[in-house]
């Protein structure tokens, strides 16, 4: 372990950002962009902080927090990012929310857990510009249900022979989307590609079934090519997977349940990949048929969600392509 001098907590939003130490009572709340990081370099200058000896701990954000790390490396500044589950679950029951008091807990947790918090590696800009491609697909996306949605309902409620202009140019963005889409999706098999350790993981995670390409893209976007994240289970709590008691004194006994803090958009998609799985792996399929029997199915669906989650990270840890019972037969 360094010797840090002081651990900063970050609260990160898209605008700003609440920094804050705990230990010495300080906090400062600047613009998330160059102008703010100046700032924060003057506010470390008239608090007497060598940023040489800084540990900041933050929450993932899914990007937010990408220009403030830029600067920091910039400035040899150690960080960690931490899952924001972990951070709330270790702090436990709280009372008042705001960036400032959000700030000062991850500033206290960090010097908790400082004996064993180790810096992030530096980051990739391949993994920025993948998440940054995944993240405008996805706005694609959602925007062409939306279309679809609307050219439904017209056809529904003005059944008329009449063309309708609200459809027409409905269908002629849809049409534009799908090429934009494509056109993304392209650039991204060829930033897999052009990356060799991208394409290695790419195809480990492909080759187990379930996991399609969409799932593979995001799943090394989000674990930063398995670097910011090194295990299933800590990537589990990450996306929502890991249940937690639901407890507390003499009173409460409720099941275990899943926490609501987690990154949905990866849950969903590990969701398709474990009913996917569920149906067409014999491993899996097997499993879930024993668990139905007093589980239910949701529960279920969860505990392969896991397993799925298990199976990646064990093979990608060891290099080696997915091999199960449909293709041992073949």
């Amino acid at each position: 372990m360094e010797n840090y001098s002081i651990i900063l907590g970050v609260d990160v939003s898209k605008l700003t950002l609440d920094i804050s130490s705990a230990e010495r009572n300080l906090h400062l709340e600047i613009s998330n962009d160059n102008k703010g990081f100046s700032s924060f370099m003057k506010w470390c200058r008239l608090n007497g902080i060598d940023t040489r000896t800084v540990f900041v701990v933050l929450e993932y954000t899914g990007g937010y927090e990408y220009r403030f790390l830029q600067f920091c490396e910039s400035k040899n500044i150690c960080y960690c990012r931490i899952p924001g589950i972990e951070i709330k679950r270790s702090i436990g029951m709280t009372r008042g929310k705001s960036d400032q008091i959000d700030s000062f807990r991850i500033s206290r947790y960090g010097k908790e857990k400082i004996k064993r918090l180790k810096p992030d590696k530096p980051l990739d800009l391949n993994i920025i510009q993948l998440k940054q491609l995944l993240s405008y697909r996805k706005r694609l996306v959602r925007e062409n249900a939306g279309l679809l949605n609307t050219i439904k309902e017209r056809q529904h409620v003005f059944q008329s022979s009449k063309p309708d202009i609200i459809i027409r140019l409905s269908k002629k963005k849809l049409k534009m989307n799908e090429g934009l889409i494509a056109s993304i999706e392209m650039e991204i098999v060829h930033l897999i590609n052009s990356n060799e350790s991208f394409l290695k993981n790419y195809r480990i995670l492909t080759s187990i079934k379930g996991i399609g390409p969409v799932n593979a893209w995001m799943t090394i976007a989000y674990t930063e090519n398995f670097t910011g994240f090194t295990n299933a289970r800590k990537y589990a709590v990450y996306v929502g997977v890991i249940p937690f008691d639901n407890m507390s004194g003499t009173s409460i006994r409720g099941r275990k349940r899943v926490s609501h803090l987690a990154n949905k958009e990866l849950k969903q998609e590990l969701t398709q990949a474990a009913r996917v799985a569920i149906l067409h792996d014999k491993e899996i399929k097997a499993y879930a048929e024993r668990k139905l029997v007093d589980k239910h199915f949701g529960v279920v669906v969860n505990n392969v969600r896991f397993k799925l989650l298990l199976r990646i990270f064990s093979l990608v840890k060891r290099g080696e392509l997915y091999v199960g019972d449909y293709l041992k037969a073949s």
